[in-house]
């Protein structure tokens, strides 16, 4: 007999999600493998951070608030500080929401349902990859470790690639950033992030068929059935409403938010101080002379991004702030879409996690596909 089948379903209530457990371990009784691994983590991090001056959540207001108010102490840096401002009230709102809806999707949709879509050779992994790198909110970097962490369980190649090429491109959060920066030609932007995401998806697919990448077809961890609609009703059927409950949920989103925040807010603050500088110090002329929408503008725009190490969040206002100087929107695009495809902390990650022959087939493909949608998009605007 199954000495935990005496104990009533009502106590069986899972730590970490309050929903009804299946699965005991560590003296509770958890809903899923997803959440015993949570509530091992914490256990590991018992004890609370310290909030050290190099934790961005300590650095980062700290600074705002000198650049901010530079002017009152600084009266030369009066047109930094004004620049500053600006982007800062373009950006904040956004940048939260962002945070709020990566902190959301961290606490309630559980990583079984993200590798469930994400394996197979079929076109619609492509599309569910490109959508879920959307969905998932996170820069880069961060987009870096799940893409690689995704690859190790099992997910394909072709969809990692997508996935890893959607999430920085085109997040919800980066979404909202560029909808307050760039209007409606922000949908153009993501528009075109999302397009090529995809297409390179498809391409990888059929240099998997032919072996010209790196092939991975392990098992994926997931149990024999698994189905996510009706783990979601099972889900839904433990879940229950009550202050406790709710109290549970805003902890863990906000233990979403946090540490997505910490990935991200540094990059954010250093891509608003830099375009702050170039406003107010770099002369109008030298952005039309040198990063103009011709063809030489936007090689030498893809070449600055593949310098300048900031994520993905960060180069929102430097994209802006190059539009805005020299009206190419092809060059905009080009310099959002360089931070993944030309950063060489990432191709190196990808180099040593997958292999180099996927790492030369992502510049070989994405690089042509940037460079002709920016030319294009320069033509249009132009």
């Amino acid at each position: 007999m199954d000495p935990g089948s005496a104990v009533p379903m009502s106590n069986r209530r899972d730590p970490v999600c309050g929903m009804t457990g299946t699965l005991e371990r560590h003296g509770h009784w958890f809903c899923s493998e997803r959440c015993i691994a949570a509530y091992e983590r914490r256990a590991q991090t018992a004890p609370r951070r310290r909030w050290r001056l190099l934790d961005p959540w300590v650095w980062v207001p700290v600074s705002a608030v000198l650049l901010a108010t530079a002017d009152t102490w600084w009266p030369g840096a009066a047109g930094m500080s004004a620049s500053y401002r600006a982007y800062l009230r373009k950006v904040f709102v956004p940048f939260v929401i962002g945070l709020v809806l990566g902190g959301l999707i961290d606490h309630f949709v559980p990583r079984e349902y993200i590798i469930k879509l994400l394996s197979g050779p079929r076109k619609r992994v492509i599309a569910r990859a490109t959508v879920l790198g959307f969905l998932a909110s996170t820069c880069s970097h961060g987009c870096l470790a799940l893409s690689i962490e995704l690859y190790r369980k099992g997910a394909s190649t072709p969809a990692v690639v997508s996935f890893l090429l959607a999430s920085p491109w085109a997040s919800m959060s980066l979404t909202l950033m560029l909808l307050s920066l760039f209007g409606l030609s922000g949908l153009v932007i993501v528009g075109g992030a999302l397009a090529i995401a995809f297409l390179t998806g498809l391409i990888f697919q059929r240099l998997d068929r032919r072996g010209l990448i790196e092939s991975n077809h392990p098992a994926v961890p997931l149990q024999a059935g698994f189905s996510i609609g009706q783990d979601v009703a099972r889900r839904w059927r433990g879940y229950r409403f009550s202050r406790q409950q709710l109290r549970q949920d805003l902890r863990g989103v906000i233990a979403g938010m946090v540490p997505l925040g910490r990935m991200v807010i540094g990059w954010v603050q250093l891509g608003l101080a830099l375009s702050a500088i170039l406003g107010s110090a770099v002369p109008h002329h030298v952005f039309e002379r040198f990063l103009g929408p011709t063809a030489g503008g936007l090689l030498l725009t893809l070449a600055a991004a593949a310098v300048i190490e900031v994520c993905s969040e960060g180069t929102a206002p430097l994209a802006y702030e190059l539009y805005r100087h020299t009206g190419a929107l092809g060059n905009a695009f080009a310099f959002l879409m360089g931070g993944v495809i030309t950063d060489f902390t990432e191709l190196a990650a990808l180099w040593v996690n997958i292999g180099r022959r996927t790492v030369l087939w992502i510049l070989l493909v994405t690089l042509p596909l940037v460079i002709g949608l920016g030319l294009v998009l320069n033509l249009v605007r132009g």
